[in-house]
């Protein structure tokens, strides 16, 4: 089963062979071998070092390299790019203190042309959203999320009604891939219907689980089928976004009831309305990272949850005070969720030990100095974070971690301003899942592959039991 997973990914592999000479020579002819760049690999032709990233995990590539070659960065070549990868809180720092000095955002090529309308693939993020960055801000800071959070407690109680039985045995994954979609879905465009949703999240799921893939569009591989996907959730994007837009002008509407409608009514920062398409841009990276990275996150909290009985047994406890506070049916608050702070410690440590989000990208905008060595100008940097392997939820305590080692949400100036939304999902989940069942996994040392986030390979099943009285 693990190598029919891996297959859409090797198939690249076997087509290459006679290009590899012509790339070689390519790539020697604008190598940067005259600047004292980082040590380190550019990997196969063509192929960079994406199947070692993929059967390595992105954990020991980085420990082996950084073992190999520099405790502080290297370089190597991924997703069709020469990067650098900075290690460590120091790291960490310097890309902070510097976003959008030395660095700025971007995405590889191959993301651009899995996600976005072929007229945005050479346009830099800032064109591609057309939105000033305190939008996002706006409707995603905890004012603003207050009111999703009775919509987040119902939606997951219908899910635990409809998906989690007890006493059987359910796939974690899925499940959460299928909560997730489903809430953002609902949140940002208002749509339900199972119909509808279901039209978006197939095509998605084939853009999420290929973006990352060898980028080669060639029938049978991963890449193919998120080109594909990416083409058919454009399209039945840009049907709601011109039926949205239909209904706004006949009703007169100028507040809007979801995201959607605000984008719609918001003008950029030249007092323009957005277009269609940079709205479904927009609509399309929220969806990125609400859907994947969240459910990825989802997924790992279940499963130390599952693992760790002394933990579960702490939430456990934690949650049924919070429940009891509560009338039988009185959906969870904000004041609520404030309440929950082992459990998100808990959350922490998941994500600290499971990253969902296995880098940010980063491009240079000059050549930039670092640890004695030199990334030249042009050169992507994705950040990541060497963690230690013991579950432990205290170190969250007080002031928490040193500053720059813990950064799932990354930091400074391009700290994800999604931070608050995914806590509150992340709570509203575990709170109806504990109170509701005691967990035990189905495969104790399942295999974890990594895609687009870290995947249990079978799914994560577990076991649903009662609570003993």
């Amino acid at each position: 089963m693990e190598m029919q997973a891996f297959l859409p990914y090797l198939l690249p592999l076997l087509l290459l062979p006679v290009s590899l000479y012509l790339v070689s020579f390519i790539r020697k002819k604008g190598s940067d071998d005259l600047k004292n760049i980082p040590p380190g690999s550019k990997g196969w032709p063509m192929l960079g070092e994406n199947m070692e990233f993929a059967l390595l995990g992105p954990q020991k590539f980085v420990k082996d390299r950084m073992e190999k070659y520099s405790p502080d960065v290297f370089r190597t070549s991924l997703l069709g790019e020469k990067m650098a990868i900075f290690c460590g809180a120091q790291g960490n720092k310097f890309l902070f203190m510097n976003d959008n000095k030395l660095l700025t955002s971007w995405w590889p090529q191959s993301m651009k042309k899995a996600l976005l309308f072929p007229e945005f693939i050479e346009s830099n993020l800032k064109e591609v959203s057309a939105l000033k960055r305190s939008f996002h801000h706006d409707i995603l800071k905890p004012e603003a999320l207050k009111q999703y959070i009775p919509v987040m407690d119902a939606l997951a109680r219908e899910h635990m009604d409809s998906d989690w039985k007890l006493g059987s045995v359910v796939k974690v994954v899925p499940l959460s891939k299928k909560y997730t979609f489903e809430l953002a879905c609902k949140l940002f465009l208002s749509v339900v219907d199972p119909e509808e949703i279901k039209k978006l999240s197939d095509p998605f799921t084939l853009v999420t689980n290929g973006m990352f893939s060898v980028p080669i569009d060639l029938p049978g591989t991963a890449y193919n089928r998120a080109i594909k996907g990416g083409a058919m959730v454009r399209e039945e994007l840009m049907r709601i976004i011109k039926q949205r837009r239909k209904e706004l002008i006949e009703s007169n509407d100028n507040e809007g009831r979801d995201l959607l409608s605000k984008m719609l009514l918001v003008r950029d920062e030249d007092g323009v309305l957005l277009s269609e398409m940079e709205i479904s841009n927009n609509i399309i990276g929220l969806l990125v990272a609400s859907f994947e990275t969240t459910s990825s996150a989802v997924t790992a909290v279940m499963n130390y949850l599952a693992e760790l009985p002394h933990v579960y047994e702490e939430v456990l406890k934690e949650q049924m005070e919070v429940a009891r506070s509560k009338g039988p049916d009185e959906l969870l608050a904000w004041e609520d969720i404030e309440k929950m702070k082992y459990s998100w410690n808990v959350a922490r440590e998941s994500l600290r030990l499971t990253p969902p989000a296995q880098g940010a990208f980063r491009e240079t905008t000059t050549d930039v100095t670092y640890a004695g060595f030199t990334i030249p100008k042009g050169w992507k940097n994705p950040k990541y974070f060497p963690e230690p392997e013991k579950f432990d939820p205290s170190r969250f305590e007080g002031s928490g971690p040193a500053s720059y080692t813990f950064v799932p949400f990354g930091g400074g100036p391009r700290m994800c301003p999604g931070k608050e939304y995914a806590r509150l999902e992340v709570l509203v989940f575990m709170h109806n899942v504990v109170r509701r069942f005691k967990l035990e996994k189905a495969i104790p040392n399942e295999k974890i592959v990594f895609y687009a986030s870290p995947t249990p390979v079978y799914g994560l099943p577990v076991h649903l039991h009662p609570h003993k009285k």
